[in-house]
């Protein structure tokens, strides 16, 4: 019997700074003070000097320059950048008229890291029916799914009021992409695939677009979240507020949550940028991959569904570990 090929150990190449295209002009300040909310809680001593240090610095430039330097991990690799953001939903914390499609907490049988029941499994047998899991009821099946993507939103209730969802754990089932689905079975080309592509396609086609929301069959749970302030970000996977066009989801696999990281983004939107890795995602797998925060609302929406880019992604990191991690040590 064939065993599972090995996965390739990762390489890594240092950089000069001079090397990032664009750094000398990027806000490096701005940069900093999204470094300083989450460093804090990386788990490492390394790390924790860095961050005791980050506050007396008189110029945030210098300070990354004078601390880190910039790995690139994996730099044979494609990059790949796409982008995400917090839906605004309508719902009702009673289920009534429209709103028949809820979110749910996470059953107390489900481990995470465990798999349990896939979407199809738990839609046709009704599993979390009559359970009181229910969080609040969405009005829309497809808002419903891409909240699931996604992994927070605001609701905005019937009853008056908002409530905020923030990610509350998953099935253990891996992500597919729909968009993929489509373009193998000839609807699109892939240079068609956004998220409201996809979603005008569910709404014209409810049946067959039921059966491409089951070919995902990742099943997030929510948690309500609405002790986080209205004008903060939604929680990343730090469990802090992530900040618009300064915070990523990465792989934590090779880049370590809480650290800055140089993107350079090509396609028709170019982003050169310090950013900071606060975040991950069900479909955000490799060092050469990331997804980026759009902010809130509809033309976040707009703005995220159109990136798919290709680039480059540098990770900043303390001077020892950089050159650790490059020596083979």
């Amino acid at each position: 019997m064939a065993t599972p090929e090995a996965k390739a150990a990762p390489t890594y190449e240092i950089l000069k700074f001079d090397d990032l295209d664009g750094w000398e002009t990027d806000d490096h300040q701005a940069a900093l003070t999204v470094f300083q909310d989450t460093c804090p809680d990386i788990k490492d001593p390394e790390w924790a000097t860095l961050c005791a240090l980050a506050t007396s610095q008189p110029s945030a430039k210098a300070y990354f320059e004078l601390f880190f330097r910039p790995v690139l991990i994996n730099g044979d690799e494609q990059a790949l950048f796409t982008g995400y953001f917090e839906p605004e939903l309508r719902g009702s914390r009673q289920r009534g008229g429209p709103y028949q499609y809820p979110l749910h907490r996470k059953p107390p049988e489900v481990t995470n890291g465990q798999r349990w029941l896939s979407r199809r499994e738990i839609e046709q047998t009704r599993a979390l029916e009559g359970r009181g899991l229910e969080l609040v009821w969405l009005d829309n099946p497809v808002d419903k799914f891409f909240l699931q993507v996604q992994g927070s939103g605001r609701v905005k209730l019937a009853e008056g009021g908002a409530m905020r969802v923030g990610y509350g754990g998953k099935n253990g089932h891996e992500y597919s992409s729909i968009g993929q689905e489509l373009i193998r079975r000839g609807v699109y080309e892939p240079h068609q695939v956004s998220a409201q592509v996809i979603r005008r396609w569910v709404q014209r086609n409810p049946i067959e677009g039921a059966e491409l929301l089951r070919h995902n069959a990742s099943y997030v749970f929510f948690r309500e979240v609405s002790e986080v302030p209205s004008h903060k970000g939604p929680l990343g996977a730090m469990n802090r507020s992530i900040t618009t066009m300064r915070s990523i989801a990465v792989d934590p696999a090779f880049t370590t949550l809480g650290a800055p990281v140089w993107i350079e983004k090509g396609g028709a939107t170019p982003l050169n940028r310090l950013m900071i890795a606060q975040d991950t995602g069900s479909a955000i797998k490799g060092a050469q991959r990331a997804d980026i925060f759009y902010g809130t609302g509809d033309q976040a929406g707009r703005q995220a569904g159109r990136i798919k880019d290709r680039g480059r992604l540098v990770v900043l990191m303390p001077i020892q570990t950089a050159y650790t991690l490059v020596s083979g040590g």
